[in-house]
């Protein structure tokens, strides 16, 4: 669908955040005199009103009789497809799109990447733009990181790294090459069912050319074994990563030390992106030696710094039990404090307590609404290092500093969402970079747009 397509029609926009803004504003561009309504939260009529006096502003969310009575509903990704007032307003003829989709169909000759996956997506489509533009290529980036699509419409690029999540991944339109970094267990609130999200996600590799997918990941290889051009990056074959090093095939390429972004999930994440620099044809050689300048994105094994005598890493994005195993792994032989908990989604803690039994860290404190249920799974793993429960990010800290010794680490990876306290990761993060004793992180992600 294009924006055009909306003339004429009844059109509802739904979700005032940023992706909303965008799609009001790609919209009035085009189609100035259309009638527009909003649906958002109370708390935001005022900001909406103001942003453009002319839309029609509902400060609640739609039932499906007030969706039923659009042609088009611009849904914002966090609300679920599935929710039973979108799946009975469908049945009875709205069309649910996306901001996402409005960019696809605005733009179908641009040269895509999409990456998607239950964790390394944001470091990985960022590498590549980062790689790309090392070589002098015009890049996007752009997409689930931190700017929506309809930021960029009418810009040229002449590659865009797009990242999607699994919100989104059924909203693309064809793109030259789709990258899948992993496939966990997430999101089960706004997808129903593990299945479910695992369909879902797959769904891009419907719209792709190209399929680039974690040789690593057993089950992602079986999903996706009738792509048919589908290739591999994590094994011995292509890009992947061995004794200390990135390699290409047998060929030492870069040294995993010098890494800008620690972590060897982080130098499987830099594979893949040097893998779908190689598919789409450009000098992923020549590229590699940018990698040493790469720097982390915020709230993901993010090092703050030192205070007191001990290192404290921001992983906020974490949000599944096998993100703060990556975590851990990423601090070998150091004395680590992880913080765990947050909003629970249900999802299985067995992962984390089977690492824990092999490699107890130096304490695990348990926080938030599913604090409760890590603990108890701890226990009934007989994990063996100290295992302390507490109510918030505030108590946690000040458990995780007096657990940990000088020179070890105090490492924030929760394993679940922020819904419970905060409004999303990022607002988590910089409050646990304030009670750490730090300046809370709001620059944002570097490289954002087009350069």
């Amino acid at each position: 669908m294009r924006i055009a397509d909306l003339g004429n029609q009844r059109v509802a926009v739904w979700g005032f955040g940023r992706e909303g803004r965008a799609a009001i504003h790609a919209i009035r561009a085009q189609l100035p005199d259309l009638p527009l309504a909003l649906y958002c939260s109370k708390e935001e009529v005022e900001a909406a009103r103001a942003f453009d006096p002319a839309l029609a502003v509902f400060g609640h969310e739609p039932d499906a009789v007030a969706l039923s009575a659009y042609d088009v509903v611009v849904k914002s990704p966090g609300i679920s497809i599935y929710k039973p007032a979108v799946t009975t307003a469908q049945a009875q003829g709205t069309v649910f799109t996306s901001g996402t989709a409005l960019w696809f169909g605005e733009n179908p000759a641009a040269r895509v990447v999409a990456v998607t996956g239950t964790k390394g997506k944001s470091t990985t489509t960022a590498l590549l733009a980062h790689l790309a533009r090392s070589l002098g290529i015009r890049t996007a980036l752009a997409g689930n990181i931190g700017l929506p699509l309809l930021e960029l419409q009418g810009q040229a690029a002449e590659l865009w790294a797009i990242e999607l999540s699994s919100f989104q991944t059924g909203e693309a339109g064809p793109v030259e090459l789709a990258v899948i970094t992993s496939l966990y267990e997430e999101h089960l609130d706004w997808h129903g069912s593990r299945e479910r999200y695992v369909g879902d996600k797959l769904k891009l590799g419907d719209q792709a050319r190209t399929l680039l997918v974690n040789g690593q990941q057993a089950n992602l290889l079986a999903q996706t074994a009738g792509h048919p051009d589908r290739r591999v990056f994590g094994d011995t074959q292509g890009w992947h990563v061995a004794d200390g090093f990135i390699r290409r095939g047998a060929r030492d390429v870069f040294p995993v030390a010098q890494l800008g972004v620690p972590g060897l999930h982080n130098a499987l994440n830099a594979s893949a992106a040097l893998a779908a620099l190689d598919l789409l044809g450009y000098d992923a050689l020549a590229a590699a030696p940018a990698l040493a300048t790469f720097r982390p994105l915020p709230h993901r094994l993010q090092p703050l710094g030192r205070r007191a005598g001990r290192d404290w890493i921001n992983d906020s994005i974490a949000t599944t039990p096998p993100a703060v195993v990556a975590a851990l792994e990423s601090l070998p032989g150091r004395e680590v404090a992880v913080l765990v908990g947050g909003y629970d989604r249900g999802v299985d803690w067995a992962p984390f307590v089977a690492y824990a039994q092999a490699h107890p860290p130096r304490a695990i404190v348990c926080m938030g609404a599913n604090g409760p249920r890590i603990e108890a799974a701890l226990r009934a793993g007989a994990v063996t290092c100290p295992v302390a429960r507490v109510a918030d990010l505030a108590a946690a800290v000040e458990a995780g500093r007096a657990a940990t010794p000088e020179g070890g680490v105090v490492l924030m990876s929760p394993g679940a969402p922020s819904f419970d306290q905060f409004k999303d990761y990022a607002e988590r993060g910089r409050r646990f970079a304030t009670l750490a004793g730090f300046e809370a992180d709001a620059t944002g992600i570097d490289g954002l747009g087009i350069r």
